[in-house]
């Protein structure tokens, strides 16, 4: 999903640095896994799900955790590219861009720990990868100046709204193709969905490859509305007090909503895949997961978790009322550049 730009940092240090010069390559350290992770789980301060967790991998194994941030496609893009040679023990992305990594065949079979209490709609048939917090879609707007809050796709459309809304970009960002699949499922289709998104585009500020990066901006009300997802949006509310999330319904609807759990695979011939199988266990064990929502502001994957923390019960409360739909991943996979092609007709993008 990409919301940030690709960032390489050490989970720990949390320095900027280009990856082989984090403590050498990769292939030379055996006490190493990579993670190329779509943004979302680390903390802006480093009090993130991954920060906790990633510390307190190392301290448990000795094996140091090396972090590459991206959106989803921007990872998966890169891992392709790497297919040859690869970089990455692990990787962690939103659907659609984890079952487009399974059919590229970047990611071989191996069930975490833990795994047999994951959904089955939130792992892959075949073995491939697992949900390790989930998550939803969602959008975002200032509670401040707002003092009517929008409610359904039509009230985007308002003028008020021009210059001041801003959606991340479809088949870069996870959450950005989350605004076409919603939109496909609650107009009813493709085509209505992107005459409605035509329309939208007089309010559209325009690309952004980052969905992390506008919910800065809507707090200090440069934006009133922006896309975004709840455990991301959750979390940032945290230090962003202006933030409110909500669920765009179709005229005369339930808000709705759909499962966009990050997902995460064991890449095919890593140079660390021992190191690679350990932290997926980990990320799937018992304590990682009551922290999902806890430290992360996001969803155990695992059904035999029941969290009962404050940031569990507010997000029990946000979800209440919210229809909750299963998209055809499968169709998705196979579609998606059709899809954001269509956008991009619609939009001029």
């Amino acid at each position: 999903m990409s919301r940030k730009p690709l960032l390489p940092v050490t989970a720990l240090c949390l320095l900027v640095l280009p990856l082989t010069a984090c403590g050498g390559s990769s292939a030379a350290d055996e006490k190493v896994v990579t993670v190329y992770s779509a943004d979302g789980l680390k903390g802006e301060n480093g009090d993130g799900w991954y920060d906790r967790i990633f510390k307190d991998f190392e301290k448990a194994t000795g094996i140091k955790v090396k972090y590459v941030e991206g959106g989803s496609g921007e990872m998966v893009q890169r891992a392709v590219r790497e297919k040859s040679n690869p970089q990455a023990d692990v990787l962690v992305t939103l659907p659609p861009f984890i079952q487009q990594a399974d059919t590229k065949g970047l990611l071989e079979k191996y069930a975490p720990k833990g795994a047999d209490q994951v959904s089955g709609a939130d792992k892959a048939e075949n073995g491939t990868w697992t949900a390790v917090v989930n998550n939803y879609f969602g959008f975002i707007h200032h509670t401040g100046e707002l003092k009517q809050p929008p409610t359904t796709w039509a009230d985007l459309l308002d003028r008020k709204y021009e210059n001041k809304l801003q959606y991340s970009t479809p088949g870069v960002a996870g959450d950005g193709t989350a605004v076409l699949i919603k939109a496909m499922h609650d107009f009813g289709g493709e085509r209505p969905a992107m005459e409605y998104l035509k329309k939208l585009q007089a309010n559209n500020v325009g690309p952004a490859a980052s969905t992390g990066k506008l919910a800065p901006k809507v707090d200090k009300g440069e934006l009133l509305v922006a896309n975004g997802d709840v455990q991301m949006n959750h979390s940032q509310s945290k230090s962003m007090p202006n933030l409110g999330i909500w669920f765009p319904a179709p005229e005369g609807g339930r808000p709705t909503t759909f499962a966009l759990p990050y997902a995460a695979g064991l890449v095919s011939k890593a140079p660390h895949t021992e190191n690679g199988q350990k932290l997926l266990d980990y990320m799937l064990g018992q304590r990682a997961q009551r922290q999902a929502s806890e430290i992360g502001g996001g969803f155990a994957a695992r059904q035999d978790i029941k969290a009962t923390d404050a940031n569990a019960v507010e997000l029990t409360t946000l979800m209440d009322g919210v229809e909750i739909f299963e998209p055809d991943w499968a169709d998705i996979e196979k579609n998606l550049t059709a899809y954001v092609d269509a956008w991009k007709s619609a939009t001029g993008s």
